[in-house]
């Protein structure tokens, strides 16, 4: 059975390739959100398998959202992804219920590898 995904990330382009990356190795593109409000809101009405969350966005960051999703839901499965140089919110985000993160910019094995291990 595929993994059922919901995809959180303020740029466009970043959502496409993501979505370009891992839909031919088997997973289900759920849902899409641009920011961390959205995020929450789609994690509730879709209740995906993963989360891929961008830690830098507007209106609420991802990490805000990784703590809100993770106290409706403790069992979420959420992978942080974020540019170079944000280790400490990598590690908060992980204290806080991340199950993995992935730097930008990735390749498609690593994100496939990332998300195949959940």
């Amino acid at each position: 059975m595929s993994k059922r995904v919901l995809i959180v990330d303020d740029a466009v382009f970043m959502r496409m390739s993501i979505k370009n990356m891992i839909t031919k190795h088997g997973f289900e593109i759920v849902g899409e959100a641009g920011n961390g409000n959205e995020a929450v809101a789609k994690y509730n009405e879709l209740k995906p398998d993963i989360v891929t969350m961008d830690i830098t966005m507007p209106e609420k960051t991802g990490l805000e959202a990784l703590k809100e999703i993770v106290a409706i839901d403790s069992n979420a499965t959420i992978i942080m992804v974020s540019a170079l140089g944000q280790e400490a919110m990598m590690k908060e985000a992980i204290t806080n219920g991340a199950k993995g993160f992935i730097v930008k910019p990735f390749k498609e094995d690593v994100i496939v590898g990332e998300l195949s291990k959940l």
